[in-house]
C-alpha cells in the first residue's frame, strides 16, 4: 500500500457544543487549509473521508448532520467543506476516528497506509486519532494551518507529540504531497 486519503475530523458542526466559543475562531482560520486540501485532494483523485461526531443524535446518517449544521447559525463554516459525491463518511462517537467505527477496513480496503489528518480539535480528536493511527502502523501528515484547537497551547504540545512520538509529518497544508 501506498496510497493516501484525507481526513476531515469532525468539521460537519452546528457548534452547539461546549467550548464552541473557544474553537470558533480556529476553526475559521483552518477553513482555507482544508478548503485547499479538499479541492487538491479531489482533483488529484485522493479518497476523502469525514469522521465525524454524531453529537448523540443515534438514529442520525451523514446528509441529517449536514443538513442540521448548515441549518445553524456558523454554517458559513460548514457550506464549503460539504461532501461531495465521491466522498465518504465514518460516524464517531468518540475522540478517535478509529475507536469503534470501520475506519481500519476501510482504509486497508482503499489501499490506504498514509493519512492527511484535518479539522477539531487538535489537542484532542486529532491528537488521538494520529495515536491511533500510528499504532496501526499508519504514516501521519498533520498540516498546522487545517486543524483548530480549544486551547492554543495544548494544541502546540500536541502537535509535538504528535512530530515527537508519532513520526507525524507536521506541515502546512500547501505542503502536503500526496
Amino acid at each position: 500500500m501506498t496510497g493516501s486519503a484525507l481526513i476531515v475530523i469532525d468539521m460537519i458542526n452546528t457548534y452547539e457544543h461546549k467550548d464552541a466559543e473557544l474553537l470558533l475562531p480556529a476553526a475559521e482560520a483552518a477553513l482555507p487549509g482544508i478548503v485547499s486540501l479538499l479541492d487538491r485532494a479531489r482533483a488529484a483523485g485522493i479518497p476523502v473521508i469525514y469522521a465525524n461526531d454524531n453529537w448523540g443524535q443515534w438514529r442520525s446518517h451523514h446528509g441529517e448532520l449536514l443538513d442540521d449544521a448548515l441549518a445553524k447559525p456558523h454554517a458559513a463554516l460548514v457550506e464549503p467543506l460539504r461532501p461531495d459525491a465521491e466522498s465518504l463518511f465514518i460516524v464517531k462517537a468518540r475522540h478517535s476516528i478509529f475507536y469503534e467505527t470501520p475506519l481500519t477496513y476501510l482504509l486497508a480496503d482503499l489501499g490506504v497506509d498514509r493519512l492527511v489528518l484535518t479539522g477539531q480539535a487538535t489537542e484532542q480528536c486529532v491528537l488521538y486519532s494520529a495515536l491511533d493511527a500510528h499504532i496501526r502502523h499508519l504514516g501521519v501528515i498533520v498540516p498546522a494551518d487545517a486543524v483548530a484547537a480549544i486551547h492554543p497551547d495544548l494544541a502546540e504540545a500536541a502537535l509535538i507529540m504528535m512530530r515527537r512520538n508519532m513520526g507525524a509529518d507536521i506541515t502546512r497544508a500547501a505542503e502536503v504531497v500526496w
